[in-house]
């Protein structure tokens, strides 16, 4: 792809999802989501293989019918309140069509399903536009009708996102499909407490995006595709592998280090609404996440791959790729749960 090309989808993509951030009126947000599938249909389908092709197609198919439904709900609240503004959202079918459509959009459970298979068709860096960047538009949508949205709907797809999501990544060699099934999970855990605090609802997002940048980085640079490849990943750099490892622990959120910090205040807040239950099942599916973490982490450290070589390392080139984000997100990954009191200022 020409750089000016890029230049101008890249722009796109940002531009669409500023505009729904920014929007009052839904037709605005509807405009600005629209705008973001249209940009990042190209970027996903550039590789020309089948693969990106069914990808960039099956990502159109769900965005767009999820962008209709968005549309359809803000119109029969239209209809039945006579306004357009995104905050006065008070007509109930309206609720439970905005919500589904929003979990379509996000890839929460049960309408989960195009998430792993877009993520495999397409590239490592076109994964981590659509797991970090496109998740933004609907969330901040979320955050803006969150007093008129049904805290037990909210509860039910958070709960159930968070199981399907530990117990998806179970059985998947393919470390897309892994991050797929682990953004499905942490969006669940997301959407279970953003009703109820919806602070910490932003914290997870910021901590979530910040972790799946360095992890994502961390597959670009050792071009780990599958469970397979994280074995040669020590040949590349072994202090990548150390990185790797403890990034991969934060994400299943064990507690020195920063993932455990969204999960802590989560179940903390859960148990404190009288919701145990709900906190306790939260609880046992992100052990069912830290298990294909663990998986990885053990691959990545403590195995090694089968080599003819006699050398250590990899011969060295330039690196081709700017490790300053992997640097300072992979800081921030494992280094920021003693700031928690500051945070929830």
């Amino acid at each position: 792809m020409s750089p000016s090309i890029l230049m101008i989808i890249i722009s796109s993509l940002a531009t669409g999802t500023i505009i729904t951030m920014t929007s009052h009126h839904w037709l605005m947000a509807w405009v600005g989501l629209e705008m973001n599938t249209l940009a990042i249909i190209p970027i996903i389908s550039t590789t020309h293989s089948p693969r990106s092709t069914e990808a960039a197609t099956k990502y159109f198919l769900t965005q767009a019918a999820a962008s209709a439904m968005i549309l359809f709900s803000s119109m029969t609240n239209a209809w039945q309140t006579g306004t357009w503004d995104i905050i006065n959202l008070t007509y109930e079918p309206a609720h439970i069509l905005l919500t589904l459509a929003l979990a379509m959009k996000l890839g929460l459970a049960p309408m989960h399903f195009w998430l792993p298979e877009v993520l495999q068709g397409s590239t490592l860096t076109t994964a981590l536009i659509i797991t970090t960047w496109q998740k933004l538009a609907p969330m901040s949508l979320i955050y803006m009708t969150l007093n008129n949205l049904s805290t037990t709907t909210l509860i039910l797809l958070g709960l159930l996102s968070s199981i399907i999501g530990g117990w998806g990544g179970l059985n998947q060699t393919q470390t897309r499909k892994i991050m797929a099934f682990s953004s499905i999970a942490h969006l669940g855990w997301m959407i279970t407490i953003s009703s109820i605090m919806p602070n910490i609802m932003v914290l997870n997002l910021t901590i979530y995006l910040i972790m799946t940048i360095a992890l994502f980085y961390s597959l670009i640079l050792s071009k780990s595709k599958t469970i397979q490849d994280t074995t040669a990943t020590w040949t590349l750099s072994p202090a990548l592998t150390a990185m790797m490892m403890t990034l991969l622990l934060s994400l299943g959120g064990l507690p020195p280090l920063t993932g455990f910090m969204p999960k802590w205040l989560i179940l903390e807040e859960l148990v404190a609404q009288n919701l145990t239950p709900a906190a306790t099942a939260m609880a046992m599916s992100a052990l069912l996440s830290l298990f294909f973490y663990l998986r990885l982490t053990y691959t990545t450290t403590l195995t090694l791959s089968p080599n003819t070589t006699q050398t250590k390392l990899k011969w060295r080139f330039k690196p081709n790729h700017t490790t300053l984000l992997m640097g300072a997100s992979s800081t921030i990954s494992i280094f920021l749960l003693p700031m928690t009191p500051l945070m929830l200022l």
